[in-house]
């Protein structure tokens, strides 16, 4: 009732008396229905949730201060009469998450009648940068998984595996930990291929003195977790102990100072700084973190151009990182949240990068 009523709070400043939640991670945070499909109709008073016949008995087991509505056929043939009997005449819909087609049906079956339509930016989003302790337990557990699995790799990781073998190595031990979906794909990538960021595994081999970076994560309740290690395989060239220094020194040095009250900015350049005085800010191309819950990339952001303010409670990534063309790429990662205006680290995985690789 909480988040309803948090969700309420906000129609007046955004001049609504309505909203139509159609996104299923808002759906899902907003009522705890964790079906593919269906509708959230909120009033000042009431909420509903409307489904098919294929969800009608889980919406029901899964939901709490929602009354479940079975529809039927199209929007247009189930909506006016719920809009016109919670009398909302100004509806609020979801600008980000809301498809052409949805809302050309919206403007058509209320051309002449009640309500108006009001495209709106992350109005639940917002009530989601700020996670409670229930969530936080959840983020919590599936950042266990995540770090049992970067044990895993410090015993596991082996010469002459492919990239892709592994990955289905990682994600298998992960879905023994307790099956959910994850919540991306695992990427591992070795030696040159480690320059990209978001490197799909290939059926390249691993060898002995490259990078070898691995970006994982797992779910639980729903909720997820993102972790990143580089390792190597024996002794790697001089380079990697350079970079790789650089690299975790920006992130111990974001993690201990980087508070509450700043802007994703100012966290972002703390490291930034660190690797641009390395003389490898070139070869830092992307952000130094982004939030996580429901989804692995949600508010806040930090990067070069975030005004997001970070606040207790929230939880995001810190992961510098520094790839370089032709010879690879070094991140670490974490997820942290706030406590105490303090970052806290959830992720707590070792980051000694060297394993013996029988």
């Amino acid at each position: 009732m909480q988040r309803l009523n948090d969700l309420r709070g906000k129609f007046d400043s955004n001049n609504i008396d309505g909203l139509l939640v159609g996104s299923p991670v808002n759906r899902r945070y907003l009522s705890g229905f964790s079906g593919s499909a269906g509708w959230i109709v909120i009033s000042a008073k009431e909420a509903l949730l409307a489904v098919d016949f294929r969800y009608v008995e889980q919406a029901k087991k899964e939901t709490k201060d929602f009354e479940v509505i079975y529809i039927r056929g199209e929007m247009a043939a189930w909506l006016p009469e719920i809009i016109g009997r919670l009398g909302i005449k100004k509806l609020g819909i979801e600008k980000e998450h809301t498809s052409l087609a949805a809302y050309e049906t919206l403007c058509s079956v209320f051309q002449t009648n009640a309500p108006s339509i009001q495209p709106l930016k992350n109005i639940v989003e917002s009530l989601r940068t700020m996670k409670s302790k229930e969530e936080i337990a959840h983020i919590s557990r599936a950042a266990e998984i995540a770090d049992k699995t970067m044990a895993y790799i410090s015993s596991h990781l082996r010469i002459g595996i492919s990239e892709i073998q592994f990955a289905w190595e990682l994600e298998n031990f992960i879905r023994d930990q307790k099956y959910e979906p994850l919540p991306f794909d695992t990427i591992v990538a070795s030696g040159r291929n480690a320059a990209l960021p978001h490197a799909r595994p290939t059926d390249k081999l691993i060898a002995t003195g490259e990078p070898v970076t691995v970006d994982l994560g797992a779910r639980y309740n729903d909720y997820c977790s993102d972790i990143t290690r580089t390792f190597v395989i024996g002794k790697g060239d001089t380079d990697f102990y350079k970079i790789y220094n650089v690299v975790l020194g920006a992130q111990l040095a974001a993690l201990s100072i980087v508070e509450a009250g700043m802007k994703g900015a100012d966290a972002d350049g703390i490291a930034r700084k660190m690797i641009d005085k390395a003389g490898y800010g070139a070869y830092f191309g992307h952000g130094l973190g982004h939030g996580i819950g429901l989804e692995t990339h949600e508010a806040p952001r930090l990067g070069v151009s975030s005004d997001d303010i970070l606040l207790e409670n929230m939880v995001f990534t810190v992961e510098p990182g520094i790839y370089i063309p032709g010879w690879g790429g070094i991140r670490i990662e974490d997820t942290v949240c706030f406590k105490g205006g303090k970052i806290k680290s959830i992720t707590n995985a070792g980051k000694e990068p060297h394993v013996l690789g029988g």
